[in-house]
């Protein structure tokens, strides 16, 4: 079922290009080639007037997305096909390189459509300063795939392919407070975007954990009379402690890696952001310039670049479900048992290479790294719903102030999928059986083993890490343990890519971890590289 609309961006019927032409040369009393004297010649049309700059692009160019329709995708029965085809679309979207047509890009206020530098400085009407929502940064490419892309870190990445990191020169310039001041400015490194609908759902049901300790205690104290503290702990990360009272406000001192209001936000480098549409909806305004219905409102033009519902409600869904659907990254020993190295034209690791990555599995825990960098949380129930399920990872309002059920996202039809069963890529036959290498882990309870090397926890990691700005309220130097799945692939490391290397991004650990990276450096430097070893065998792939 087609579900794609070819942008209509500012570009009319093309034919009244042709008809003004026609009608210029007949006005222009045109010689022929016997007036002429037998020289053939072709005449000069006669314009009254100079054609406006957006007439003649809009003539001459086609906007580049095919938009995804939400009515559309909604009216489609079977889940696993409306799946399928709100994932082939955003696809299709992820890899469009827009055009201004599109509405890609942004009134700079200097002239240009892009930026790599923040523009506080432009702040009259419609310049960057003024946009609307207000931007951190760019507009600094025309696709998705432009950033989020892969490269080839020695025998760690199969080939190039999209939705992988960015390398150091695609780092984002942020002036989070509009201070046009050089100073404030913060960099991010793009990371991947493998398997984020696992973190997601990881995050949902984190948050319904923690709230049903909180709620439970809130009983207990109401029972007795009398304050009740409580343990937070959720598929065996511990977020500290409360102190609940029946009424009035929870004494929320003892709590750790999360705001008071104990939702986990499973996104961006500082843990800020709760679900992948919301995340979307940030990049394509930020990096893109392509900015959707649902934070601007419709028919609106917050960048002032002459085009308006530059992205759609479908396509937000769409997109959300896409990334949602990214295959999760894999280990060079889970590739070299399934016998698919030589088909991925990786180098086949060498027997004292798979030594070495096992000393090194049990070094990284021995040291302390897994206590932050968990090998593996596990989801119940994975499936993953567009929009979620979790009243706190929907809108209840779009930012713009739509009602996001009646314009056709609604809990109760949403776009479903099994993170166990359903996501398209990395499928393999292996034996003359279907191996899909994308999907999850099923443990035997039905649920998903989700081996992330992270817990969805804030940590404060000391003063070398610490920006200028502390740019969510939650701390300059805390960030959200990064999950290492997929880090073989994904150099350079940590929030700003400044490490080159996986020994670097561990030495520039301090704070919470400093006595990991202690134990680190007193190894003598053949254990150390195999807890290198062992990382770089976390690896991404996708076919």
């Amino acid at each position: 079922m087609k579900t794609r609309s070819r942008s209509q961006g500012f570009a009319p019927d093309s034919a009244w290009l042709l008809a003004c032409v026609a009608a210029a040369t007949v006005a222009a009393g045109c010689q022929n080639a016997e007036e002429a004297g037998g020289a053939e010649t072709v005449a000069e049309p006669l314009i009254a007037q100079e054609t406006p700059r957006g007439d003649i692009v809009a003539a001459l160019a086609e906007p580049a997305a095919e938009h995804c329709i939400q009515e559309e995708l909604n009216a489609i029965a079977d889940p696993l096909e409306r799946f399928e085809e709100a994932f082939e679309c955003g696809d299709e979207l992820f890899e469009t390189e827009f055009n201004s047509l599109d509405g890609v890009g942004a009134n700079v206020g200097d002239g240009g459509r892009f930026s790599r530098v923040p523009r506080a400085d432009l702040n009259r009407p419609g310049q960057w300063a003024t946009h609307v929502p207000q931007r951190a940064t760019g507009p600094n490419g025309q696709a998705c795939n432009h950033c989020h892309e892969s490269t080839e870190q020695g025998s760690g990445s199969a080939g190039e392919f999209g939705d992988g990191s960015g390398v150091a020169a695609l780092n984002v310039i942020r002036d989070p407070q509009h201070t046009a001041f050089v100073g404030q400015f913060i960099q991010r490194n793009t990371p991947h975007l493998f398997a984020i609908g696992a973190l997601q759902r990881l995050a949902e049901e984190m948050t319904d954990e923690l709230h049903a300790q909180r709620d439970a205690a809130r009983e207990q104290a109401c029972k007795h009379h009398r304050s009740v503290r409580v343990s937070l702990k959720s598929k065996g990360v511990s977020f500290g402690s409360i102190v609940v009272r029946c009424k009035g406000r929870d004494q929320l001192r003892g709590i750790d890696g999360i705001d008071g209001d104990l939702v986990v936000k499973p996104l961006q480098w500082k843990g800020n952001t709760l679900f992948v549409r919301d995340f979307n909806r940030g990049a394509g305004n930020n990096e893109l310039g392509m900015q959707a219905v649902e934070i601007t409102g419709d028919d609106v033009d917050g960048d002032s670049d002459g085009v308006v519902n530059e992205f759609g409600i479908g396509d937000m869904s769409a997109l959300a479900i896409y990334n949602a659907g990214q295959p999760r990254p894999v280990s060079q020993l889970e590739l070299r048992a399934l016998g698919l190295e030589e088909q991925l034209g990786l180098e086949p690791l060498t027997d004292d290479q798979i030594a070495a990555i096992g000393r090194g599995d049990a070094l990284f825990s021995r040291i302390g790294c897994a206590s932050c960098h968990k090998p593996a949380l596990v989801i119940d129930a994975p499936i993953f719903s567009e929009p979620s399920q979790s009243p706190f990872y929907r809108d209840a309002v779009f930012p713009a102030g739509q009602d996001p059920v009646a314009r056709g996202v609604d809990p109760a039809n949403p776009i479903t999928f099994d993170l166990t069963l359903d996501q398209p890529d990395n499928v393999f036959e292996i034996g003359g059986e279907e191996v899909r290498l994308g999907t999850l882990e099923a443990n035997d309870a039905g649920g998903a083993i989700v081996r992330l090397f992270g817990d969805l926890k804030r940590h404060d990691m000391g003063p070398g890490l610490a920006e200028n700005i502390d740019e969510t309220g939650t701390g300059a130097s805390v960030w959200l343990t990064k999950e290492l799945w997929g880090v073989g692939s994904t150099g350079p490391y940590l929030h700003d890519g400044r490490a080159t290397t996986l020994a670097e991004a561990i030495l520039e650990h301090g704070g919470e971890a400093a006595a990991s990276r202690r134990r680190f450096q007193r190894l003598p430097t053949g254990a150390q590289a195999d807890i290198v070893a062992f990382l770089e065998n976390l690896i991404l792939i996708k076919i």
